[in-house]
């Protein structure tokens, strides 16, 4: 599973990446996380707002930071 974490890395985009993470580990999801911070590459992405996380090439959270558990339901089982 691929995770992308779309934002300038502030500290929001950084607290999404450690709550994806942990979501992952709940669910024992083996991931891979990218972070983009490219100002283009988010808007080619079709971000409007950050942080945003992307889940294998689809936008599943757009400007705000759910916690772990949150992500986690979005996760398969």
């Amino acid at each position: 599973m691929k995770f992308t974490i779309y934002g300038s890395g502030c500290a929001k985009c950084q607290q999404l990446a450690t709550n994806t993470e942990t979501a992952a580990r709940l669910k024992n999801v083996a991931y891979e996380l990218e972070k983009v911070t490219d100002t283009n590459a988010i808007i080619d992405a079709g971000i409007m707002r950050t942080p945003a996380l992307a889940i294998d090439g689809e936008i599943v959270v757009e400007g705000k930071v759910p916690s772990s558990t949150d992500l986690a339901a979005l996760l398969p089982q």
